[in-house]
């Protein structure tokens, strides 16, 4: 993996379309046990990221996950928006300056942006939101960045494990947020910020193929 900054753009607006194609279904996840618009939120934030980044082109990685998040805090509701949006600010602080991203790199701004959340949100994994894929999507990029696994298969091996862990959110109970009211009623369902957060792992394995 090695992409300039102009890709990464791209990967962020194939992220928006994506986003926009299955926002029916996050919002019929978050319906269950949430206020029902984080699809709807999320695609309007994307759609304006996209705007922004094709109005002012960033120079560097780091400005283009800076620019995608402080768009996203100012454009998605809930809390969805701080979140998204500390991940990519947080990830855009360890990519400052850079130009051209590596695995290594991505691996360096994805914990970056987990370690924001986790202190915006307050939650750690086992809670039924987006970290219970992004930790575990972690892990696994450094295990196989570590053992010497190509970029692209590093990515696969990620996308496949981001879908489980989504779908396991399932058996989990709410405990922060909205959902976290509903209690015991909140097992059977997957959580819809794990499941965008899935969404966007496996939009990035499908570009690198």
């Amino acid at each position: 993996m090695s992409i300039k900054t102009s890709e990464v753009v791209t990967f962020i607006l194939e992220i928006a379309r994506v986003i926009e194609e299955n926002k029916q279904m996050l919002s019929d996840l978050d319906a269950a046990i949430g206020d029902g618009d984080h699809g709807h939120n999320m695609a309007r934030g994307f759609e304006a990221v996209a705007k922004k980044l094709a109005e002012t082109p960033p120079a560097t990685v780091g400005e283009a996950f800076k620019t995608s998040g402080m768009t996203l805090v100012s454009n998605v509701g809930g809390a969805s928006g701080p979140l998204y949006g500390t991940l990519f600010l947080r990830a855009g602080v360890s990519a400052q300056n850079i130009n051209v991203l590596d695995l290594t790199g991505f691996i360096s701004s994805l914990r970056a942006g987990i370690t924001g959340v986790q202190a915006r949100g307050k939650a750690e994994i086992g809670e039924k939101t987006m970290l219970d894929v992004l930790i575990p999507v972690l892990a696994s990029l450094e295990k196989d960045s570590e053992a010497g696994v190509s970029c692209r298969d590093a990515f696969k091996n990620a996308a496949a494990l981001a879908q489980k862990r989504a779908e396991k959110t399932k058996d989990i109970v709410a405990t922060k947020g909205r959902a976290a009211y509903l209690g015991e009623r909140s097992i059977g369902h997957i959580d819809p910020g794990a499941m965008s957060s899935c969404l966007m792992i496996q939009t990035i394995s499908k570009l690198l193929v």
